[in-house]
């Protein structure tokens, strides 16, 4: 390097595992129920919810990275518990912008599902367990989904370049759905 680099400074992040947070975050994001009404099949479920105190469906917190390639961005997901009609609480999903980014989710505390899947529409989903990441390849749009009682808090990192695509998700939803069953949860086709 030559004398006119400006390096990033290196820094340290604290976090209330017990909370599923970040601490002095940044930025910090929550996502009520009123802007996941396109998400759900049963829409005027979702609807009634978003009318009746429109609660927090999740919530990300993260700290200021620059978006280039190099730096990896860091955050905390909680994902609260509870269902909009058989569909379990879920993350809008996204794919990244630069698609040939990976991401990976480690799992603090609660239980649930990575749902994923590839534009041709692939789809694959694994579970959530305190202790378990979840590597999400290039190319697969994700979400997460908590089939328990409790918050499903996850840590999760990307390439900081690789910008979050939620647009396609909106448009063209994921072929599969985790639902709750008389057998627990279960993956089953959209339109069943």
């Amino acid at each position: 390097m030559n004398s006119q680099t400006a390096y990033f400074p290196p820094f340290t992040v604290d976090f209330d595992l017990q909370a599923g947070i970040m601490l002095n975050p940044d930025r910090s994001k929550s996502t009520r129920a009123s802007t996941m009404i396109p998400y759900y099949r049963d829409r005027a479920a979702i609807e009634a919810l978003a009318a009746d105190g429109d609660p927090v469906h999740y919530e990300v917190f993260e700290k200021n990275i620059p978006t280039e390639e190099g730096h990896i961005m860091i955050c905390i997901s909680k994902l609260l518990p509870g269902k909009i009609g058989d569909e379990f609480f879920m993350t809008k999903g996204h794919y990244h912008q630069r698609i040939a980014t990976a991401e990976t989710y480690l799992c603090l505390s609660g239980e649930g599902f990575m749902l994923m899947k590839t534009p041709e529409g692939e789809c694959r989903a694994e579970s959530f367990r305190p202790g378990r990441m979840v590597y999400v390849p290039p190319y697969w749009a994700h979400r997460s989904i908590n089939t328990g009682k409790t918050p499903l808090i996850t840590f999760c990192n990307y390439p900081a370049h690789a910008a979050l695509n939620y647009g396609d998700i909106l448009t063209e939803g994921f072929p599969k759905l985790i639902v709750d069953s008389a057998q627990g949860p279960a993956l089953v086709e959209r339109g069943s």
